[in-house]
């Protein structure tokens, strides 16, 4: 949105604003606190069971409710998510004896294959979310509705810089698939002269 917007020439506060406001929404900017709320009624249903049947029974239930696995699953991703691999090797580093950390690990090891067994997803694999808030948590900040900020200021770190060279290089509006990076200093080059 960031980029549709500021392709329009708008200003890059009003273009990151846009962006921003499209968080609000329960589809994208909810997503961790879903899965923490998820994890959190896990947890007092199946106690201290960690074994991989209870895990395995939950996830069966929450799926024959017509429900689906919160952070599991990605519009674009059809493997597990490189940000939640990255999350998971650090809190195996970090804090590898946390309940929810244990818990999260658990699900990753059962719910890729009950995911493909139920058969309605396009990606059984964990994404970004099913991890990140259980960090966040572990590490106090434990206000879900700030989530959403701190996502909003990491986007914020990429989509401004990248609005800077579009203006430069006089971008058209842009699409995913419209040119990749290769092309980037080609253009420049053509810019410039």
């Amino acid at each position: 949105t960031t980029h549709l917007v500021g392709s329009a020439l708008s200003s890059p506060m009003l273009s990151l604003a846009a962006g921003l406001n499209g968080l609000a929404g329960p589809l994208h900017g909810l997503a961790n606190q879903e899965v923490l709320n998820w994890l959190t009624k896990m947890k007092a249903a199946i106690g201290n069971d960690l074994s991989d049947e209870a895990i395995k029974n939950y996830l069966w239930s929450t799926l024959n409710a017509g429900q689906v696995v919160p952070g599991y699953g990605h519009a674009v991703l059809r493997k597990t998510d490189p940000r939640y691999v990255s999350q998971r090797e650090f809190a195996l580093r970090k804090l590898p004896d946390d309940p929810m950390f244990k818990l999260v690990s658990q699900v990753y090891k059962i719910a890729p294959g009950v995911l493909t067994e139920h058969g309605k997803t396009k990606n059984p694999y964990p994404n970004v979310d099913a991890h990140s808030g259980v960090l966040l948590q572990y590490y106090g900040l434990t206000e879900a509705n700030y989530y959403t900020v701190l996502f909003g200021v990491s986007r914020a770190l990429g989509v401004l810089p990248q609005l800077i060279i579009d203006r430069a290089l006089g971008a058209p509006i842009e699409r995913p698939k419209s040119y990749s990076t290769e092309l980037s200093p080609s253009l420049l080059v053509l810019s410039c002269k």
